[in-house]
Order: structure tokens, then C-alpha cells, then sequence
């Protein structure tokens, strides 16, 4: 990282080396740092022993990573920014911040661990973020292209983690953010554990109180893309939650938790480690105000439990891992000029990462190529054509559109159905007499559809299949860039388990089909157990959900050899949602959805 040009006015010396350590300090310490000066109406941000005025800094905001110096003991740079030093006026008072003396203790409330954001919203202190608009995170393959950013915060208890966490995510502005707390992650205590906790005499603060070997694998899911369970932990009676939290859709992950540097498979997985380092009074009293005021506890017991687990093992096994920070946070989220240039450095390391899809070489990726074989296209009868003659008449009434079109969708299902795993079965008649028969093989089939064409085909598949479950995926296009963009998701719980039936009206470019199949293997749905239906289909979206996912099944009534330069069918059926629903319809004509070309 280089080091900020220096101010006209008056140029900067680089910084001095730092003292070496104090006699006793062994290699797994790290060096003690000076503090700076504090002073009221003092206005500086301070990089280990250098100085530049807060207003330079300021004017540097464009350049990411202003302050440098050779922290780690000089044997790597690091980044220690401190923002304005009027500590002592601007510190929490200890009265204030205290219950007053002879206050009734609240009674003990049930306080949960969880995830602080989820799609489809995140809140804020300050505003409601939607997460609209995840663009693809695959490759015409269909595979991942770019792992999600990971961001690890430590810290001491208290120190204000999960606060800057909140403070860069708003900052951030992007949509898919994954705020992960590690106090999900303790382990199950056993009976004696809970005794022992319950009279504060068992060590939350310790490496072995987590279990590491699920945060890993946990994270290792998130980065990869795929949909993961996050355990509820129950500070009160100290046990997980029976239903588990699930999480899906990272493009941005931030892990915070004071264990979050402990462990050397999970450092490798963080692509930023951020320290946040706050005065051990300040967290103490934060501390304080949270147990008794959230988790029922009382100040002898909070403090009894601060002293011997919370204090030693700080200094034991928080305070070392400074070392392998990235970026050490003084202050917490006091500091806004170390989380602007932290926020700066992960919009840069997000634009590299950024996927552009080419939609013109998507579809002139396949031409020519024989249909595959993963495809199977309703019998055209006379009667099926006949059906395709009226929906597709731009003269035809919306009552006899809806009427032929639920016609048709009633076949394609049935049609469907006939590709599910069967098993010989033998039942008994009225009559006493054996039959061989066929029964379903599977566990469940669930019905999944992409907003909105997608959803009038629900009615057909539950005519048919008898308490089928139904999800739902929204996916429309980015006017800016024409990338399909997921924008919400309603999946049952344990669809990993179920034949899953794919709806979708039209499928022209495969864009939108291509997402939600992605979506589905994400959540563990093997590819195989997947049946993209719809009433017609271009060849172009055909060949480009095959090439991507060979294995799954793609069945509809008919396919259109071509698309126009507006990537709509030709001759096509028109907007189906649109003539479905008796919206107006799109200017050009298109028989797409406002959703994304599927």
C-alpha cells in the first residue's frame, strides 16, 4: 500500500519505525503502541506515530488505504486509523450508562442469536435497504465465477463489532449482505455446562466454547454461493433453538464474533480481517447495560463473569490476534474515516469481482447445434396445435387466451409427470384380486415458479398433483445492463429432498431459467430432481439451459427456432403475463415479461 501524496502545504516525513518491543515480549506479542494526545477541539487522524490533519485525510477520501506505517512489529504493514481525538469528551459515562441504583432488574427476557440481515431487506438504524437486483454470480456454464467477499471483525466482547458492521453495510449500499454473528455458533452444552453457566462460572470467552468446524464449513457454503442453515442460540437458558435460520444469496459476507481471528482454517477464508479496539472501560460498560438490560443478569453476576473469563481471556486470545488484521479500527464505529476508506477498498475489490454477462455471445454460443436430448416436447396432435393457433393470435379475446392456455398447461404438466421415478407396487381390488402397478419413487414434488408468467401455472400442477408444495422466484432484468437480476425467493423448508417442477410461460435467451435452476442446485437440489416446464421455448434458451445444467429435464409444447435482436421469440406467443392478466403491454411489442427473458 503506498503511502498518501503529502499536503502542499506542509510535506509529510515518512514514518519512523516503531519501538522495539519491551523486555518479556516473546513473538506472539504485539508491540505496545503509543497513544495519541487527547485534546478538546483536536481535529487528527493518527497512523501509528504519524500525523496528518483530519481535512487532509479528508481530501484523500478517493484513494483507498491514506494511512500506512509499519505496524506488526515491522514485519508487515498494517492500518490503524483513529478518527477525531476528543476522546474525553465525546466517552460514554459509566452514570449514564449504569442502571441507577435500587432500579428494579427487568425480568429475564429470551434473547436469541441471529443473522442481523436476510434477504429480502435489511434494516438500518437510518432506512430500510431493499436488496433488489443480485445480479448472476455464474458463468454460461452455470457454475460460480466469483466467490462472495468475506470480511471477519474482531474484537473484544462489546467493543462495538457488530455496530461497524451495521455503519458499513449501510455505507456499502449493494444489495445480498450477510451480516453472520459467531454467537450463533457456541457449542450445545452439556447438563453440568448449563449449571455452571447459569451461576456464571463457565467460559463463553474461550476458543473452545465455539464450534469452529461449523463456522468453516458454514462460511465455506456462503462463499461458494449455497444456501446454508445458521443455528439460533438462546443466551437465557443457554441452547440452541430448535428451527434453524437459513441463509442464502451473499455477495458480501461479514463475520463478526471475538473469536473471529482464532482460527487458522477460518483466517483463510476472510478476505479482510478488520480489528475493532476499544478501551476495556468503555467495554465493560457496554457490556454491563447489554446483560442486565437484555439477558436478565445482575450487575455482581456480569461483573464476577468479566474478571475471571471475559478480562483473562481478552488478553489471552483476542488482544494477540490484532496482529493478523488487516485493518486495526480504534474507537469502533467513532471512527468514520477508517470505515469511509474501508468501505472505498471494498467497492474496488467488488468491481474486480463483478461478472458481465455477453448476451449476444449467449446466443450465438449454440447456433446450429442439435436439440438435446434433456428435451422433450409435447406430442404436437391437432388438438395441441390447434390450442397453440388460438393463444397465439393476436386477435384472440383475453377470456379464450386464459381458457386454451390453462388447457395447455394441464397437458404439459401431465406430460411432466410421466418423467418422475417410478417403482413397482402391488395393491388389492375391490374384488380380492392382486394388481401390479406403479407408484412415485420420490419423497415430494414441489412446484416452484418464476414471477410473475410462472405463477399461472400453479392452479394446473396442483389440479394434479395432490399437496404439492409451492415456492416462488422473482427475477427481472437490470434496464442498465440487461443481466437478470434475482430480486426475491420463497423456497419451502427441505426442497433438497423433493422432485422440483420449474414454471416459467416463455423461455427465449434461458437468462432467467438459467438463474432460478441455479438458485434450486444452490439450495441443494440435485440437478437431476429438476423439470423446467413451460409452454414454449426458443431454441436459444433451450441449448443455453442445457449446456449450463445437461442434467436437468426441459419439457414444454412447443419450440420456436428463433429470437429477434430484442432477444424476443419469433413468431412467438407475445407478453404472456401481460395478455394473462390484461396489462398494458410493452411498447416493442415483446412477449417478454418485465421480469427477465427466460
Amino acid at each position: 500500500m503506498a503511502a498518501p501524496p503529502a499536503s502542499a502545504d506542509a510535506p509529510r516525513s515518512p514514518p519512523p519505525p516503531p519501538p522495539p518491543p519491551a523486555a518479556g515480549d516473546g513473538p506472539d506479542r504485539p508491540a505496545d503502541r503509543s497513544e495519541p494526545a487527547r485534546e478538546d477541539g483536536c481535529g487528527e487522524v493518527t497512523a501509528f506515530a504519524v500525523s496528518w490533519p483530519l481535512a487532509d485525510v479528508r481530501r484523500q477520501a478517493g484513494w483507498v488505504g491514506a494511512l500506512e506505517g509499519p505496524g506488526r512489529a515491522g514485519r508487515e504493514q498494517g492500518l490503524v486509523l483513529r478518527g477525531a481525538l476528543c476522546f474525553s469528551s465525546n466517552a460514554e459515562s459509566l452514570d449514564r450508562l449504569l442502571p441507577p441504583v435500587g432500579a428494579r432488574r427487568s425480568p429475564r427476557k429470551r434473547t436469541t442469536s441471529q443473522c442481523k440481515s436476510e434477504p429480502p431487506l435489511l434494516r438500518t438504524s437510518k432506512r430500510t435497504i431493499y436488496t433488489a437486483g443480485r445480479p448472476p454470480w455464474y458463468n454460461e456454464h452455470g457454475t460460480q465465477s466469483k466467490e462472495a467477499f468475506a470480511i471477519g471483525l474482531g474484537g473484544g466482547s462489546a467493543s462495538g463489532k457488530t455496530t461497524v458492521a451495521r455503519m458499513i453495510i449501510e455505507a456499502l449500499d449493494v444489495p445480498w449482505v450477510v451480516l453472520l454473528s459467531m454467537d450463533s455458533f457456541y457449542k450445545v452444552l452439556t447438563t453440568q455446562q448449563q449449571e455452571q453457566a447459569a451461576h456464571n462460572n463457565f467460559n463463553f470467552d474461550h476458543p473452545d466454547a465455539f464450534d469452529f468446524d461449523l463456522i468453516v464449513s458454514t462460511l465455506k457454503k456462503l462463499k461458494q454461493g449455497k444456501s446454508v442453515k445458521v443455528p439460533v442460540y438462546d443466551f437465557t437458558t443457554h441452547s440452541r433453538k430448535k428451527d434453524w435460520k437459513t441463509l442464502y444469496g451473499a455477495n458480501v459476507i461479514i463475520f463478526e464474533g471475538i473469536m473471529a481471528f482464532a482460527d487458522k482454517t477460518l483466517l483463510e477464508l476472510l478476505d479482510m480481517k478488520i480489528f475493532v479496539d476499544t478501551d476495556s472501560d468503555i467495554r465493560l460498560v457496554r457490556r454491563l447495560r447489554r446483560d442486565i438490560s437484555e439477558r436478565g443478569r445482575d450487575i455482581e453476576g456480569v461483573i464476577k463473569q468479566y474478571n475471571k473469563f471475559v478480562k483473562p481471556a481478552f488478553d489471552q486470545y483476542i488482544q494477540p490476534t490484532m496482529r493478523v488484521a488487516d485493518i486495526v479500527v480504534p474507537w469502533g464505529s467513532g471512527n468514520t474515516v477508517a470505515i469511509d476508506l474501508i468501505v472505498q477498498h471494498m467497492h474496488s475489490q467488488l468491481e474486480e469481482r463483478k461478472l458481465r454477462w455477453d448476451m449476444a455471445a449467449l446466443a450465438s454460443a449454440h447456433q446450429c447445434h442439435p436439440l438435446p436430448r434433456t428435451l422433450s416436447v409435447l406430442k404436437s396432435t391437432p388438438q395441441v396445435r390447434g390450442m397453440h393457433t388460438i393463444i397465439r393470435d393476436k386477435e384472440t379475446s383475453r377470456d379464450e387466451f386464459i381458457f386454451y392456455s390453462k388447457r395447455l398447461m394441464r397437458l404439459l404438466i401431465e406430460h411432466a409427470l410421466s418423467f418422475l421415478p417410478f417403482q413397482d407396487c402391488v395393491v388389492q381390488t375391490p374384488q380380492g384380486q392382486d394388481y401390479a402397478g406403479k407408484c412415485y419413487a420420490g419423497k415430494q414434488i414441489t412446484g416452484v415458479s418464476i414471477l410473475r408468467a410462472g405463477e399461472t401455472m400453479e392452479p394446473a400442477l396442483r389440479a394434479v398433483c395432490k399437496d404439492v408444495r409451492i415456492g416462488t422466484i422473482l427475477i427481472q432484468t437490470n434496464q442498465h445492463t440487461g443481466e437478470p437480476e434475482l430480486h426475491y425467493l420463497r423456497l419451502p423448508k427441505d426442497i433438497s429432498d423433493d422432485h422440483v417442477i420449474l414454471m416459467d410461460c416463455t423461455v427465449s435467451t434461458g437468462a432467467a431459467a438459467m438463474m432460478a435452476v441455479r438458485v434450486l442446485l444452490d439450495h441443494d437440489v440435485p440437478e437431476d430432481k429438476i423439470f423446467l416446464l413451460s409452454l414454449l421455448m426458443a431454441e436459444m434458451g433451450v441449448h443455453s439451459v442445457a449446456y449450463a445444467f445437461p442434467r436437468v429435464r426441459i419439457i414444454t409444447t412447443a419450440v420456436d427456432k428463433r429470437v429477434n435482436d430484442l432477444f424476443r421469440i419469433i413468431p412467438g406467443i407475445g407478453n404472456f403475463g401481460d395478455r394473462y392478466f390484461g396489462t398494458d403491454a410493452a411498447p416493442d411489442g415483446s412477449d417478454e415479461e418485465e421480469a427477465a427473458p427466460s
